[in-house]
């Protein structure tokens, strides 16, 4: 790069010359009436994409150094008209050159500000790779503390229940390596990797994260209803990233209802099954709250969030993983009120893993 560079600045320094000479014979050999000198504006500006702002200016002078010998040397035409053609030229060559200058320096002024926001842009990748981190790893490390707990209550019986001890412990490696697994997938997320499809039971993987939010459920008093197909085909996808999802969409749908204490139906619905044109169709629907008609177009941006305490990072995410698993999730308002979210991959498997 920089010996291409090299060269170009050597051809064109000697292209500058040749054409400089030829414009100053040109402009001493003619009329007084002709004036070539204004050519070297043309110079000057070929010379601002190759050449630094002093090498610029020290080519000005020489323009105006050479329209000026050119000047006295000349011997044809009306020296009253030869002399108002110099001035020209010379007021010409130097407005050329200010205004060169400046577009140099309004040039030099986007590379630096463009180097700037490559850097805040890497910045913000940081930022918003921790910040997913943070917000997905928050609910198994919730989850191993509430184990904790439990265990620590059952070794301090007396005796010690060491069968609900070890169950605990269990699932608190079991939340581990859950989280272990949630950090891997983001940062593969955000380095733009393939996510690690398998096939897999899209009901089981329901199941499985509701057990992890059943503790939520029963405290809050939240009714659940599993509508799972029967028979469901095997999707082939990112289980862990899957999992996320739902995740995320059963966490939303809790809190929603906690918000909405006003209403005594307290219930969340999961659905599965075929669409018509042979993709999975996943649903979730709540009777919380429900959303707006404008949280509805900016629910998916990342950090656009209703909650008071949201990081508005969960459904980003979510349309992340979707995308990369060549799904695609959406919401809807619930006519008995609440949200409904549902998502859909497809089942045809050479497309999928291709």
């Amino acid at each position: 790069m920089t010996g291409s560079l090299n060269f170009r600045r050597i051809l064109g320094g000697l292209t500058i010359a040749v054409v400089m000479a030829a414009i100053f014979i040109a402009d001493t050999v003619t009329d007084y009436a002709i004036a070539f000198a204004v050519f070297y504006c043309a110079v000057l500006l070929a010379a601002t994409n190759l050449y630094s702002v002093r090498t610029v200016s020290w080519l000005s002078a020489a323009c105006i150094t050479l329209t000026i010998v050119s000047f006295y040397l000349t011997n044809d035409g009306e020296y009253e008209i030869g002399l108002l053609n110099t001035a020209i030229s010379l007021v010409a060559i130097g407005i050329t050159s200010l205004l060169g200058i400046k577009i140099m320096a309004a040039r030099t002024a986007a590379e630096v500000s463009q180097a700037r926001l490559q850097q805040l842009s890497r910045i913000t990748s940081l930022g918003e790779m921790a910040a997913s981190i943070a917000h997905e790893v928050n609910q198994p490390l919730g989850a191993i503390i509430a184990s904790s707990n439990a265990c620590q209550r059952w070794l301090n019986f007396e005796p010690p229940n060491m069968e609900k001890a070890r169950l605990a412990i269990e699932r608190i490696i079991a939340d581990a390596n859950r989280a272990s697994a949630v950090i891997t997938r983001i940062r593969a997320l955000t380095r733009g990797e393939a996510p690690q499809a398998s096939l897999f039971d899209m009901n089981q993987a329901i199941v499985e994260v509701v057990q992890f939010s059943r503790n939520e459920l029963d405290r809050h008093n939240i009714s659940l209803k599993l509508s799972l197909a029967e028979n469901l085909p095997k999707v082939f996808a990112d289980r862990i990233q899957l999992q996320q999802v739902l995740g995320n969409l059963l966490n939303n749908a809790i809190e929603s209802i906690r918000q909405n204490s006003r209403n005594p139906h307290r219930e969340i619905e999961f659905t599965t099954q075929v669409d018509e044109q042979g993709a999975l169709l996943v649903g979730i629907t709540d009777s919380g709250k429900g959303f707006s008609n404008d949280a509805l177009e900016h629910m998916f941006d990342a950090f656009w969030t209703e909650k008071e305490t949201g990081v508005g990072l969960g459904l980003a995410i979510s349309r992340t993983i979707m995308e990369a698993n060549q799904g695609r999730i959406w919401a809807s308002h619930r006519p008995e009120g609440g949200a409904r979210f549902q998502f859909i991959l497809p089942l045809n498997h050479s497309v999928a893993s291709s």
